[in-house]
């Protein structure tokens, strides 16, 4: 089985593939302090209660935007599973497309990951939309090649700056208005409608945009974790794919173990 690693700026995801299927996915909040050990004791106890053990693990790949946490993860890899961990990325997992912008080496790994999969996935140009704490509009062109996109924020860390900075604003949960209407009676409904419908505006925009320059039908692909809220309110999405990331990693360990 392949151990597939994600670590993004908010969370850690860990996903157990046995072939092309993943079998299993356990989170836990980033924290480059957390070390080795402590991943391992959280890890091997929930692979326990799903009848899983950790010999059946013969691969892993990680990919992280977060440097710090790297070397805790590597740790984990080699100290409780023996195995030399492929870094996407780098070396066997390196990205095999064409990374057609000014600078590739700062190009997130979440980001390469995504194009990747989109592409396996999907024919044609593509539009990945990725909700983390940054929200990422990422264009990868019929060839596979990805060719640059936006970086906005994301719309959780849009609500800490509005409350942050302000002295008597409340804090809100993100949730799609109880109505249609953009006039809001009360404090909390004016946030929630500036906030939510703010951020539906900004995507449509700017997805339209993107088409615009593009110059040739893309398809929209949404992914994280409030892809599914957004869905239900815009139709400017073809597809939600909340495992592309994790199919990426697959994609990427897949291609590796052939070279």
């Amino acid at each position: 089985m392949l151990l597939a690693i994600d670590a993004g700026n908010t969370n850690v995801v860990f996903a157990l593939f046995d072939g092309d299927e993943i079998k299993a996915r356990w989170r836990i909040a980033t924290d480059p302090r957390r070390t080795g050990d402590e991943y391992a004791v959280w890890l091997m106890q929930l692979m326990t209660i799903q009848g899983f053990a950790r010999e059946q693990v013969k691969q892993i790949i990680i990919s992280t935007v977060v440097p710090r946490a790297l070397h805790n993860l590597e740790v984990l890899s080699q100290n409780y599973f023996d195995i030399v961990p492929l870094i996407a990325g780098e070396g066997d997992a390196g990205w095999g497309i064409d990374l057609d912008v000014d600078e590739p080496r700062s190009l997130g790994a979440d980001r390469a990951v995504n194009a990747i999969a989109a592409h396996a996935k999907y024919s044609g140009d593509v539009i990945v939309v990725d909700f983390g704490t940054a929200t990422t509009f990422d264009v990868v062109d019929f060839n596979g090649a990805y060719k640059g996109g936006i970086i906005a924020p994301g719309i959780n860390l849009s609500l800490d700056a509005l409350v942050g900075n302000t002295a008597k604003l409340p804090r809100i949960a993100i949730e799609a208005p109880r109505s249609e209407s953009v006039i809001g009676r009360n404090t909390e409904d004016q946030m929630l409608i500036g906030v939510f419908w703010g951020y539906v505006a900004m995507m449509e925009g700017l997805i339209s945009r993107l088409r615009s320059e593009i110059g040739r039908p893309a398809k929209v692909i949404a992914t994280g974790g409030l892809a599914i809220l957004f869905d239900r309110h815009t139709d400017i999405f073809d597809a939600v794919d909340a495992e592309l990331t994790l199919e990426g990693l697959a994609i990427l360990a897949k291609k590796a173990a052939a070279r």
